[in-house]
């Protein structure tokens, strides 16, 4: 299963159509999303709800709640795919670098450690 939040990182710099809630369409190349699935359409033509008049932008941005439905290419679907089973694939790596304290006295970055005074097992 692809998110849909996955399925549209996969769809940048690519075509897509966006139905909107009023009617209007607008289809064009996605340049971003971000995680309230608000939309950056480069080069994209406007279109009615009656579909009798047209709008040529150069940008348009799209705020996320006002979609009705979005219409992709169907590769789009099989890299999103891909891209996870990749992701799944890859080990994760842990470091134990950082500025971030352990529990109780382990690991900070205090005075001293476990082996001096009360701060230790």
């Amino acid at each position: 299963m692809v998110l849909p939040l996955t399925l549209l990182r996969a769809a940048q710099n690519r075509p897509m159509m966006v139905e909107l809630k009023s009617g209007e369409t607008y289809s064009g190349l996605l340049a971003s999303c971000d995680g309230f699935m608000n939309l950056h359409l480069k080069d994209s033509v406007c279109t009615s709800k009656d579909g009798e008049r047209f709008w040529k932008l150069s940008e348009c941005y799209i705020r996320g709640n006002m979609v009705k439905y979005i219409r992709l290419q169907d590769e789009v679907l099989e890299t999103a795919k891909d891209d996870k089973k990749d992701a799944r694939d890859k080990p994760r790596v842990r470091g134990r670098g950082g500025r971030g304290g352990g529990a109780r006295g382990f690991g900070g970055r205090g005075r001293g450690g476990a082996d001096r005074g009360r701060g230790g097992r």
